[in-house]
């Protein structure tokens, strides 16, 4: 028998029922809506995670000093100042194949004013030219700081977009003056918003400055104190006698105005808190940190069998367990939603010996009239295929529906899949003719006599 004739006659039988037809299809129809919005609904939270850590700077490895231990107390990760901004030159200098860039990254934290107006950033974090590459920031307003301003440790910062909103309303920040710890300094550009990071902290909450402002302005200042010695005047001194004493020791040392001028300035120090290094397009981090480890090593003289006094982190690690965790939670439901595919199947199969005990006397008559027992199997066969096809094309376009409503009402994150729909598709067919084979094979089984005598 052809195909065609054979797809006809499939037909024919299906629509002659359309009610038991309707019903068989629905477990299926709800099994693959269930499988398509799960699957559309998971990927699209892997990308939401994607993207939220993607922000944060992509192949990026963190180097952080050694932990120092004292009274038997251990400080951590970082607690000693073992790194050096002339390490950052190094691992850019002597691994070009593996890091792209590099930047010393120093911390602060304080209260920055603005007129009237005050705010406690979550972060104030310093670093060099490229440091805003290297951490995924783009500058939405103004310019990013140059080389020449990083060498001159000179009194300039970029904001996030909450600092811009809390302390400047509706006026441009661009060329206005901020206050981070009685040190003025002029925002010459506003970051692009990234939103919460994957820790649900603010990341717009935010002052980037260089290096070495931080370094030799914002370190060890004594902030208003030194300010109150300064004078109305802005004397550079104050009288080194003790009017109140015949000593002549000097109780009122000269005040330091160098944290408030813009001359270049000497660092105090050249250690920073850690290092952001970039690793390049396609090199794997866990590579980039052998190859950064004998470097490190060499730049801080270190001897054969001495611990390194630096770690290194690599954040795509991070990302990956959480997208390997929405995986797992998605797989988990997918699997839930599976077990009423199957049971969709067992009603296919139901109805489908049910079909073939109904239709015993039709069977008889088709091959009294020359039909081959694999004809008859492969009529009953393709009607449940036809069946679990059906269902699984209107259990997509459900699916597909039910993904957009969670999305708007719930503002869940939802990304089409295209392997979703091929999949439910798939396993349709593969349902239609796992339990549609032996109903079929019964069928087919039949002698014609006893078939032609069924009443």
């Amino acid at each position: 028998m052809k195909f065609n004739t054979l797809l006809i006659t499939c037909l024919k039988a299906l629509v002659r029922n359309p009610m038991r037809a309707a019903l068989t299809v629905l477990g299926i129809v709800i099994g693959i809506a269930a499988v398509v919005a799960i699957m559309e609904i998971g990927e699209g939270s892997k990308k939401q995670v994607a993207d939220k850590f993607s922000s944060m700077g992509t192949n990026v490895v963190t180097v952080s000093g050694a932990s120092v231990s004292t009274a038997g107390v251990n400080s951590g990760m970082g607690g000693r100042a073992s790194l050096y901004a002339t390490d950052a030159e190094a691992l850019v200098k002597y691994c070009p194949d593996y890091v792209k860039a590099a930047s010393p990254v120093v911390r602060a934290s304080g209260q920055v004013i603005v007129g009237n107006q005050n705010w406690s950033p979550r972060s104030i974090m310093g670093g060099n030219e490229q440091y805003l590459s290297i951490e995924g920031w783009k500058v939405a307003s103004g310019v990013a700081f140059t080389r020449k301003q990083v060498d001159e440790a000179s009194r300039v910062c970029l904001i996030g977009n909450t600092i811009a909103r809390e302390l400047y309303a509706d006026v441009d920040p661009i060329g206005q003056d901020i206050r981070v710890k009685d040190v003025v300094f002029t925002v010459i550009g506003v970051l692009e918003s990234k939103g919460a990071d994957g820790m649900g902290n603010d990341q717009d909450d935010c002052l980037i400055l260089p290096w070495t402002s931080i370094r030799t302005r914002l370190m060890g200042s004594s902030g208003s104190a030194v300010i109150a010695k300064a004078g109305a005047a802005n004397s550079a001194k104050v009288s080194s006698t003790d009017t109140f004493s015949t000593s002549s020791v000097s109780f009122y040392p000269g005040c330091d105005l160098q944290p408030y001028t813009n001359a270049p300035h000497p660092l105090r120090t050249r250690t920073v808190d850690s290092i952001a290094v970039q690793v390049r397009d396609g090199v794997d981090p866990n590579k980039a940190m052998d190859a950064m480890t004998p470097v490190l090593r060499r730049q801080h003289e270190l001897e054969p069998g001495v611990l390194d006094d630096f770690s290194m982190r690599d954040r795509s690690q991070f990302v990956k367990m959480m997208t390997d965790t929405t995986s797992t939670i998605s797989s988990l439901l997918i699997s839930v939603a599976m077990i009423s595919l199957v049971v969709g199947g067992v009603g296919i199969m139901n109805i489908m010996m049910v079909s073939v005990t109904e239709r015993t006397r039709e069977i008889g008559l088709r091959m009294a009239v020359g039909a081959r027992p694999r004809d008859i199997m492969w009529q009953f066969l393709l009607e449940a295929v036809l069946l679990c096809t059906i269902g699984g094309i209107i259990g997509i376009a459900v699916g597909r529906v039910a993904s957009s409503l969670v999305s708007q009402q719930m503002g869940w994150p939802v990304a089409t899949s295209v392997s979703a729909m091929a999949l439910s598709v798939t396993v349709a067919a593969v349902i239609g003719i796992v339990f549609g084979w032996y109903p079929a094979w019964k069928g087919s089984r039949l002698d014609p006599i006893d078939a032609l005598r069924h009443e």
